[in-house]
């Protein structure tokens, strides 16, 4: 057994406060990234003389890359530093977006789109691991701050297109490439810990662990299901049961920013109550949300409800996740993994149920998911606590003479 040697600060943190700023800047920089491709579709059919869903592929190849990065630096983190890691994948994001702009042909682009892809998925999964165990009691807190950026740059991307015009989206993705390869340069603060290899565990340990890890991807896939699901079928739902367009499309962003807003506006509670505590709430408000959006007069703004309360779900489950299985470095990769997937996959599945069951059946279908969610959610937390996983330490209240978050 070998035993990397590495720096150990003394506060116990892996991020110095500037690095930590930084990290949310490439979380906005992964955010914008994701969100150009289909604001550029236009510009993209016109120079390489391409057909809608050929122009399709480009964020096709970008999540396929993603995925890769994901498994890909999850099999090496174990041989690189943290900092290495994070350097590489904006690396490959700077290499993949110049490609991209100045891309003479589309098989290049695509080439490109999937480069970007592997460091978007290294930053994705790297930033998410690190933020998860490198803040102490605040690492929930941070993951939440942290995502949020990420809807902050989903936002500002779409902007950036309109603003330049879809034939000019190159310029779009070189800015990307310049702000990925000045974040290299910001990483000296990221720091690694010392750390030995886990024993080996005994056969009934693991039986509990992989019972555990698979609830919590079942819960991740249900939960990015959810939120593609409604972002992708929302706006039909609305304008099908009688809204305009607009006002489809206006509640549609809204739940988007929804999504950011709330990460923010979770950040104290995190501070008070545990993570179990927080999804059970969040996956049982999503699921109400669900439901009222039956109900017409009530439907666009239930939506913006789940927004709201899915928000949290995916940043506050990784420090549970960590606590649960601290034997296991490679489960929040999988994690991670399994949402792309359900990003993915949802969309299309949930348009097989409508091909069915119609349009109008589309908070049911949804609301079975969030139902699932609450399952597995409850589940976990009688599975981990018979597991004799540690539960969240309770937060010592703050005196005069003791500020927490300073």
């Amino acid at each position: 057994m070998t035993v990397k040697v590495v720096e150990s600060p003394a506060d116990g943190r892996l991020f110095t406060r500037p690095a930590a700023v930084a990290s949310c800047v490439g979380f906005i920089l992964i955010g914008m990234l994701q969100a150009l491709y289909g604001p550029a579709v236009p510009g993209l059919r016109e120079q390489y003389g391409l057909t809608p869903s050929g122009a399709g592929l480009g964020l096709s190849l970008h999540f396929a890359g993603g995925l890769a990065g994901v498994l890909a630096f999850n099999a090496i983190h174990s041989r690189i530093s943290n900092r290495a890691l994070v350097v590489a994948s904006y690396g490959l994001m700077a290499a993949g977006g110049a490609g991209f702009a100045l891309a003479p042909n589309w098989p290049v682009a695509l080439a490109a789109a999937f480069l970007g892809g592997l460091g978007f998925g290294g930053i994705d999964y790297g930033l998410n691991q690190l933020f998860a165990v490198g803040f102490g009691e605040k690492s929930t807190a941070m993951l939440n701050v942290l995502n949020a950026h990420f809807g902050i740059g989903a936002v500002l991307g779409p902007a950036v297109v309109a603003w330049l015009g879809p034939d000019d989206y190159a310029y779009a993705f070189a800015g990307c490439a310049v702000l990925a390869a000045a974040l290299a340069l910001t990483t000296n603060g990221i720091r690694t810990r010392t750390a030995a290899d886990v024993p080996s565990e005994a056969p009934s340990v693991k039986l509990g662990l992989s019972r555990i890890l698979i609830g919590f991807i079942a819960l991740y896939i249900l939960n990015v299901a959810v939120e593609a699901g409604v972002g992708g079928w929302e706006p039909t739902h609305l304008e099908t049961i009688g809204y305009s367009a607009t006002v489809a499309a206006s509640a549609t962003s809204v739940y988007w920013l929804m999504m950011t807003a709330g990460r923010f506006l979770v950040v104290p509670i995190t501070m008070k109550y545990s993570p179990e505590r927080i999804l059970t709430v969040c996956a049982a408000g999503m699921t109400v949300c669900l439901l009222l959006a039956l109900f017409k007069g009530a439907a666009p703004l239930a939506y913006v409800g789940v927004g709201l309360f899915i928000a949290p779900v995916f940043p506050t489950g990784l420090p549970w996740l960590n606590r649960a299985l601290p034997q296991s470095r490679r489960a929040g990769a999988w994690v991670i993994a399994a949402s792309m997937l359900g990003g993915v996959a949802a969309p299309p599945l949930l348009g097989v149920g409508i091909e069915v069951s119609g349009i109008h059946a589309v908070p049911w279908l949804l609301t079975a998911l969030s139902a699932a969610s609450l399952v597995a959610t409850v589940w976990l937390i009688r599975l981990t606590r018979a597991s004799g996983s540690p539960r969240a330490p309770r937060t010592v209240p703050a005196t005069p003479d003791r500020h927490r978050l300073g």
